[in-house]
């Protein structure tokens, strides 16, 4: 697989992207995809894993790795793209979202860096649309069963797509204009290019797939609707409900959620209508984030571009070291410091940093009080944040945005509608990660097979797990299907 000792004879090459005092006039994607020649030096780095981790440990997917890596080392892109297509309906979207748990878990990444995963997968799916291996592939029979999707995001999509190639007529509904959920709506198309994602649907849409935009489903259409006329229905809402920051002053104008942020300027980046009071914009503003995770970071990246005065980003946790410590060791995910391309373009990170309230002139905020704090992890695992007299200071503001991650989830109505069964509330932190579980009410509760307990109802995605990587939602989709599929 690979060269054999190519390890010993080439280095990683870490991914490449357009200068940032470029990428920062626009919204077009940061990173430059690997040439070919690249990829090839790449592939040789790959060994011959007794054991290979990055598949068996690494991938929420378990793509098969080692042989995705031979395939393409050998050219065989046909092939190669045949075997990734088998685990990952949707190669292009986590070879360009995904942080690469494969590459923490790679053998090589024991003692040296880590092959080069994420690039040569996307690498893969690109050289597939680009020589044309891709075309519309229909069932070559149906199955008179009809399946309801209620959600569009990666859990919906990954539903959808294998039910329909299993020949279910598929049915999507989505309450937004468009299809996609987080993947249209929450990632910046710096990192997301939505002509990526429309690509995407298009070919679904060719092969079979229905979407029905502008749905509420609980409103527009009732559950009793669904269940009369499918045979199952599969329920991939998003997570919703975003997590606030219940301090004095959070009334004041200016202080918006992250998502709201985010949705606004993609809506605006594809000529969506956005009404007035939904136009959330940094420019000429000193604009504040209060997160240090991945959405944080893209609305760092999103307030740059607006043209923003200055941006502040403030996490709670301590720093995190920047080599990996003996708490996370191989093969499990490192928690080391990671700075995204936002970081790279500009903007002031502080950690250990709480918001104590805010504070505002006519209705409007215009600073923070926030203070320093010392962490400590009490025997429940939760995590206990002290303040450290003395190190009160301020900030002004003029817009502030709460990237805090989410305690609940969306389509709560037909959860409720259906009186379907939730697992026991929690609000724990994962340290690095986020909230794992929806908030007071609990996720939707489902068997090993994503049923719940409601005959024919089946979840996936952030509705039975709380939010988590794309690659693991398009994994809980693929198990829905399947679940629908045996059931």
């Amino acid at each position: 697989m690979g060269k054999t000792g190519g390890f010993l004879e080439y280095n990683r090459q870490e991914s490449v992207y357009r200068p940032a005092d470029e990428r920062i006039k626009d919204f077009k994607a940061v990173e430059i995809p690997f040439m070919e020649d690249n990829v090839h030096v790449q592939l040789a780095r790959c060994l011959e894993c007794g054991t290979p981790f990055c598949h068996s440990y690494g991938c929420p997917l378990a793509n098969v790795i080692p042989e995705l890596n031979d395939l393409a080392w050998q050219e065989r892109w046909a092939e190669a793209l045949t075997l990734l297509l088998a685990t990952n309906p949707f190669p292009e979207f986590t070879g360009r979202l995904c942080p690469a748990i494969c590459e923490a878990a790679c053998v090589l990444a024991i003692n040296d860096d880590a092959v080069t995963i994420r690039q040569i997968e996307l690498a893969i799916i690109e050289k597939g649309f680009a020589k044309g291996y891709l075309q519309p592939a229909p069932p070559p029979e149906r199955i008179a069963k009809r399946i309801a999707v209620v959600g569009s995001g990666p859990a919906g999509l990954a539903a959808a797509d294998t039910l329909n190639k299993a020949g279910y007529s598929v049915v999507v509904y989505e309450r937004a204009a468009k299809i996609g959920g987080i993947l249209r709506y929450g990632i910046p198309d710096f990192k997301l290019e939505k002509w990526v994602l429309d690509r995407r649907i298009q070919l679904m849409e060719k092969e079979g797939v229905r979407f029905e935009t502008g749905v509420t489903v609980g409103k527009d259409i009732s559950c009793k609707y669904l269940r009369s006329r499918f045979d199952a229905i599969c329920l991939c809402g998003g997570a919703g409900e975003p997590r606030d920051l219940k301090v004095p002053g959070r009334d004041l104008a200016g202080i918006h959620f992250a998502l709201d942020y985010l949705a606004s300027q993609n809506r605006k980046g594809t000529g969506e209508p956005v009404a007035v009071e939904d136009n959330i914009d940094a420019k000429g503003k000193r604009v504040v984030i209060i997160g240090g995770g991945d959405t944080g970071a893209d609305c760092l990246g999103t307030a740059i571009r607006q043209g923003a005065q200055s941006v502040l980003q403030l996490e709670i946790l301590p720093e995190p070291a920047q080599v990996r410590p003996a708490t996370t060791p191989w093969p499990m995910w490192p928690a080391i410091r990671r700075d995204s391309t936002s970081h790279k373009e500009g903007g002031v990170r502080r950690w250990g940093v709480s918001t104590m309230k805010f504070h505002g002139q006519n209705g409007r905020v215009t600073g923070l009080n926030c203070v320093e704090v010392e962490s400590r992890r009490q025997s429940d695992g939760r995590v206990e944040f002290i303040p450290r007299q003395g190190t009160e200071f301020e900030v002004e503001v003029e817009m502030v945005l709460l990237a805090l991650g989410y305690v609940a989830i969306s389509w709560d109505r037909i959860a409720d509608d259906l009186h379907l069964e939730r697992d026991p509330p929690s609000s724990r932190l994962s340290e690095r990660s986020g909230p794992r579980r929806a908030g007071p009410q609990g996720n939707v509760k489902a068997d090993e097979n994503n049923l719940t307990d409601v005959p024919g109802v089946f979840v996936a995605g952030d509705m039975r797990s709380g939010p988590s990587l794309v690659a693991r939602a398009i994994a809980d989709g693929i198990s829905a299907a399947r679940g629908i599929i045996t059931g």
